[in-house]
């Protein structure tokens, strides 16, 4: 950036000779307000740039204080840096020592809050109102403004009288951005928080919803035992009482259909409760309760055993499966030729079943994201792919992740070997 814009080609070098030959109040203003301008645009890269690099190396490693530490050792490495080449000495004064506790504060108020983008506006702010200071005449004993142009443009000042009237309009520039970037940066640190705690009060909205129709699906899942039960009972009284072969025949399927209604409601009930199945039987159920009703076309890539057995408990797993089918239908929601692909294959540690789509992929960043409660790219907070790990842990199971940009994003549910079964279940 020195090298770049230097004072020739930012317009000060011309001012300063006009200062010279024929120095006057009002040159001297424009030239003092160019300094401020060129040294502000000039320390840009190098303030935001470590701002930026120590935010995101500190959240990446999960240590804030490297947020700090960083900016504190790049700055005065960069002032090193540009001298070493740069024929004007790149002066590191009071203002630099200034602008790295700013850095630090910034940290401090935000608490991890605050946005970088935030603190990069903030900052830009109070780089431009310290950068002032350096034209204050009587600061220059206290390591401001210690520059070759600084020196001079308070030297001439001073000359012409002006000195005290430089110092004024100075210190007023620099209060109103300082105070300005102070109160942005309350005021956003503020506006963080409310948005943090609304979207902490939808989460747990939603959870108790979700909680409380939970509860109650419970106690209606649980009422089904007595008719089942009764129905048990009399289809029994009924095998009992004939003895011809096309009513035992009928009896014998109500008894059958009987006997998977309540497993099924045991296996709502209670989450512990698996059963053998067959990749069959599952495939089967879970296009019976998702695909069966929707408008989105599914392609299979099933690549193991039907009749490989898996221990699972059968509902859960499927809601699971399903929260990921939704999941891959709004991924490809518009696209011409939108895919949701339903995926099986066996593996060296077990069985895998996954859901593949063609969407726009999930970035890098996000990924991390996508696992807490409360994080969606909609407009409404997501729970889905919690539940979906929470369930796969149930089943000592491995929820896994691949996506590219552009090219899409397949999830693999990985039941252990310990969990299957590659015995024929007719055996």
């Amino acid at each position: 950036m020195p090298l770049w814009l230097s004072v020739e080609v930012s317009g000060l070098g011309s001012l300063m000779r006009s200062l010279r030959e024929e120095p006057d109040g009002s040159t001297l203003m424009m030239a003092a307000f160019a300094l401020v301008l060129l040294n502000t645009i000039r320390a840009l890269p190098h303030y935001i740039g470590a701002l930026l690099l120590g935010d995101e190396i500190g959240a990446y490693y999960g240590k804030p204080w490297l947020k700090v530490l960083i900016p504190l050792s790049i700055i005065p490495l960069s002032y090193l840096i540009i001298n070493g080449y740069n024929s004007i000495n790149y002066h590191f004064g009071a203002p630099a020592l200034i602008l790295l506790l700013s850095i630090m504060l910034l940290h401090m108020l935000g608490k991890g809050r605050l946005r970088p983008v935030f603190k990069s506006f903030v900052l830009v702010q109070l780089l431009f109102g310290v950068q002032w200071l350096d034209t204050v005449l009587f600061l220059s004993a206290f390591g401001f403004g210690g520059g070759t142009i600084s020196m001079e443009v308070k030297a001439i000042a001073e000359q012409l009288g002006f000195g005290t009237t430089l110092s004024f309009y100075s210190l007023v520039f620099s209060a109103v951005f300082i105070v300005n970037a102070i109160v942005l940066a309350v005021y956003l640190t503020v506006s963080e928080q409310k948005w943090k705690m609304r979207q902490d009060l939808d989460i747990a909205r939603l959870e108790m919803v979700e909680s409380r129709s939970g509860r109650e699906a419970l106690h209606l899942v649980h009422d089904l035992k007595t008719p089942l039960s009764l129905m048990e009972g009399l289809n029994s009284l009924i095998q009992m009482k004939t003895e011809d072969p096309e009513i035992l025949r009928y009896t014998d399927k109500i008894s059958s259909s009987i006997q998977s209604t309540s497993d099924m409601v045991s296996e709502i009930l209670y989450h512990e409760k698996k059963n053998w199945c067959t990749l069959k039987t599952f495939i089967e159920y879970v296009r019976a309760n998702k695909l069966s009703d929707s408008a989105t076309i599914y392609d299979f890539d099933l690549q193991a055993d039907e009749n490989i057995q898996i221990y699972i408990n059968k509902i859960r797993m499927t809601r699971a499966l399903v929260n990921l089918i939704d999941n891959a239908s709004d991924a490809v929601e518009g696209l011409s030729d939108a895919t949701v692909t339903i995926c099986s294959k066996v593996g060296e540690g077990g069985v895998y079943i996954g859901v593949k789509d063609n969407g726009h992929g999930i970035s890098e960043e996000n990924i991390e994201k996508i696992w807490n409660a409360g994080y969606s790219t909609k407009s409404h907070p997501g729970v889905g792919l919690t539940f979906v790990k929470n369930v796969v842990q149930e089943h000592e199971a491995e929820l896994s992740i691949e996506s590219e940009h552009g090219i899409g994003t397949t999830f693999w549910i990985h039941i252990p070997k310990e969990r299957v079964n590659d015995e024929d279940p007719d055996h």
